[in-house]
């Protein structure tokens, strides 16, 4: 399994989106606080991110910016420009590809502004785990297929077409990994803690595979550290330091992650979506359940029912 790929996914919680935003100085663009994770792309041109403490971070032309949490910044052509509020123009409320154009006499800028809808109540600690602000520095030599990904969109927004909607939303959903991917590479080679780490261990790694392959499996310390061929205590503080959480923390964890999941996107009895994440009685699922969001199993279905 996927470990990446399925702690961006479970936290998913609505369509991507991604405006192309030409602005000519002078400019600022305000982004508000949201609910979700955004990115910004320099595709030509400069300009600085500005945060509401006051510090700046200087963006060139290739640089990537992602922002875990959606906090409130500002982007401008200098750190002194007047900021107006990014409402991008669309075709309509569904489409996921947006416009948004500032005239001015001076420097053109371009830039690919993009949101995604992440489910912030119980964050996959992976995703927690990482810094507020990534910034990838444009390199000619890095991240190759995080380059095309970006050119293939940048494409898409330049010239919309038949289909530009479906592509774009899956070359946005492509940069999410893409981006986290670089900044796990980026990583020390010789971190012995943190999600850098665990992803690649060879201990750890197959640990976490294993519990997310089957989080129904009565997955024991003992068995996964005998097939890590490590004591019990060694793969426990390994497990630990690195992944920030005991073994069975986190497969409760993940049980009740894919738990809430199947809550969300099926009608399936609450039985047997306890059975699949292992639990042998619904009276056992709900309590741990409960524990973990706060409310039983059903109730939960029923609030999200109802905020549809």
């Amino acid at each position: 399994m996927d470990i990446l790929t399925e702690a961006v996914a479970f936290m998913r919680s609505d369509t991507p989106r991604t405006a192309r935003t030409e602005c000519r100085a002078p400019w600022g663009l305000r982004f508000n606080e949201a609910a979700g994770a955004g990115f910004h792309i320099v595709m030509s041109g400069s300009c600085w991110l500005i945060r509401p403490d006051g510090s700046t971070i200087p963006l060139a032309a290739g640089d990537v910016v992602f922002l875990r949490s959606g906090a409130e910044h500002v982007l401008a052509d200098d750190p002194d420009s007047p900021a107006e509020a990014f409402c991008p123009d669309r075709a309509d409320r569904t489409s996921p590809i947006g416009r948004f154009t500032i005239d001015g006499p001076g420097a053109r800028t371009v830039l690919l502004c993009g949101s995604y809808h992440l489910d912030h109540e119980r964050p996959h600690p992976l995703v927690a785990a990482l810094p507020e602000i990534i910034h990838l520095p444009a390199r000619r030599d890095r991240h190759l297929a995080l380059r095309s990904a970006i050119e293939m969109l940048g494409a898409e927004l330049d010239d919309p077409r038949p289909g530009s909607d479906g592509i774009a939303t899956e070359l946005i959903d492509l940069l999410l990994l893409y981006i986290l991917r670089a900044w796990f590479d980026d990583q020390p080679a010789d971190a012995t803690a943190g999600w850098a780490a665990a992803l690649t261990d060879p201990a750890i790694a197959p640990a976490l595979r294993a519990i997310h392959a089957d989080p129904a499996e009565g997955w024991t310390v003992e068995g996964l550290a005998a097939s890590a061929g490590l004591s019990r205590a060694a793969f426990a503080r390994r497990f630990t330091a690195m992944v920030g959480e005991p073994p069975l923390a986190y497969l409760t964890r993940w049980r009740m992650t894919c738990a809430a999941r199947m809550l969300r996107h099926s009608d399936t009895p609450l039985g047997v979506v306890g059975g699949r994440v292992g639990y042998g009685s619904e009276f056992a699922f709900a309590k741990a359940f409960k524990r973990a969001h706060g409310v039983p199993p059903g109730q939960y279905r029923r609030r999200l029912r109802a905020a549809a």
